[in-house]
């Protein structure tokens, strides 16, 4: 059950029309002040806020975030703790309910998600092998998803209590399997079923690189730091994709689209794709020679981009970055390290020390080390975007689930207009 939070109204500010001289006192609450009431002082006149930079667009219960302070909090537990000592799917269920699970309540969640990992066989053999052989994996994953709403037609019961929690385990759990069954296709090896004997990331790494044996048993040690990403990455507040969650489920759409279009968001190269980034760019330096000469170029304007470092919110070290970096540690003691690591831990050093970064908040963020685990536990740079999306669906269904419950209105954002005024038309041959 959702708990009711106070409300916190405390100040104030008054608005003024200096056409009409006409005030009005707007209290704050929560941080923020109300739109509907900035327009009864000047209604028809819009904020002009691209990329949505300065706009609340929902009031929200699930995530906390801080940049200033470097702060991230899922329903008021800091993602430190949860890292440490919780699971994915125990961190599913607290943004999906509100609480942490009772041991009963996360024995039938894991039940019922495990028994939902499998797929029906038209999606695998008529949908996903009638790709290209070349098709990449997150572009499989997201017509995958969408395409899901057709074969469970009660999806679009939204409001249906048993029918939305439903769509909300088969999502959960079939992330996974969808997931390792792009990569299997995009390189020419045979589907993988899921084994419900074993846990969700362990079952996630047996679909991804089983091949002769009759189990695949995952190292320990890299499925729980899989895990641990996996928590980092379950939600993020109102970042791009998860708004395009909420704006097209504001349409009342199934939660497949939904999430398909959540996920298109997120094969973007600036919101999915930034540990890839990364990557390249150690790639592109090459060796710790290199570093100095780069940092200088990018200085100077004249060289690429220091990619992982700096943050749309955070204005401090991003906490996962953290906790990311000792997950890095415990995997290159399996796999052995990175090549690349001397090289990003050089640059992080330098970057860290000079007041260039430093004075423009620009700090390691949780995509500077993730790419590089991944790359260590064997996923292709095809896969990044594919192993964002996994734990973020919990994220995006919590927020789906409670933008239904807040009966919010049809997202219809306004512009200001800036093309031609009024204009008569003119004959083809005439002009």
């Amino acid at each position: 059950m959702q708990r009711k939070v106070l409300r916190r109204v405390a100040d104030s500010i008054t608005i003024t029309d200096n056409r009409t001289g006409e005030s009005l006192e707007i209290p704050f609450e929560n941080g923020g002040i109300s739109a509907a009431q900035w327009g009864k002082l000047l209604p028809g006149v819009w904020f002009y806020d691209p990329g949505l930079v300065s706009t609340a667009a929902c009031e929200s219960s699930i995530t906390y975030l801080d940049g200033d302070e470097g702060i991230l909090r899922y329903r008021g537990y800091p993602i430190e703790q949860l890292a440490e000592q919780s699971t994915y799917l125990e961190v599913a269920y607290l943004l999906l309910n509100g609480d942490l699970p009772t041991p009963a309540e996360y024995d039938v969640w894991q039940h019922e998600v495990t028994h939902h990992t499998f797929i029906h066989e038209n999606v695998r053999k008529r949908f996903l092998e009638g790709f290209h052989y070349d098709a990449h994996p997150m572009g499989m994953l997201v017509s995958a998803v969408a395409a899901l709403s057709t074969f469970y037609l009660d999806a679009k019961d939204i409001f249906d209590i048993e029918s939305r929690n439903k769509q909300i385990i088969r999502l959960i759990a079939k992330m996974p399997t969808l997931a390792a069954a792009a990569h299997r296709f995009s390189v020419g090896m045979p589907f993988v079923y899921p084994d419900n004997s074993l846990k969700f990331t362990s079952n996630f790494l047996s679909m991804m690189w089983k091949t002769a044996e009759p189990r695949f048993d995952a190292n320990p040690a890299l499925a729980r730091a899989l895990d641990v990403l996996f928590i980092l990455h379950a939600d993020h507040e109102q970042n791009c994709s998860t708004t395009a969650m909420r704006v097209v489920g504001s349409s009342h759409a199934d939660p497949y689209s939904a999430t398909a279009a959540a996920a298109a968001a997120l094969y973007g190269p600036r919101h999915g794709g930034a540990n890839e980034a990364v990557i390249r760019m150690l790639t592109d330096i090459g060796s710790l020679d290199n570093v100095e000469p780069f940092i200088a170029s990018v200085k100077e304007g004249s060289g690429g981009r220091l990619q992982g470092f700096g943050h749309r919110v955070y204005k401090s070290y991003d906490p996962r970055a953290q906790i990311i970096k000792k997950t890095a540690d415990d995997v290159f003691e399996i796999t052995g390290k990175n090549p690349l690591l001397d090289i990003a831990l050089k640059l992080e050093e330098i970057a860290l020390s000079d007041e260039y970064f430093t004075s423009r908040k620009l700090y390691p963020n949780v995509d500077f080390y993730s790419g590089l685990i991944y790359q260590a536990m064997g996923f292709p740079l095809e896969m990044f975007p594919v192993l964002f999306a996994i734990p973020r669906t919990a994220g995006w269904l919590a927020h789906w689930q409670e933008m239904l419950d807040q009966d919010s209105k049809i997202a219809r954002p306004r512009q200001l207009y800036i093309g031609d005024d009024a204009r008569d038309y003119v004959p083809i041959g005439a002009r």
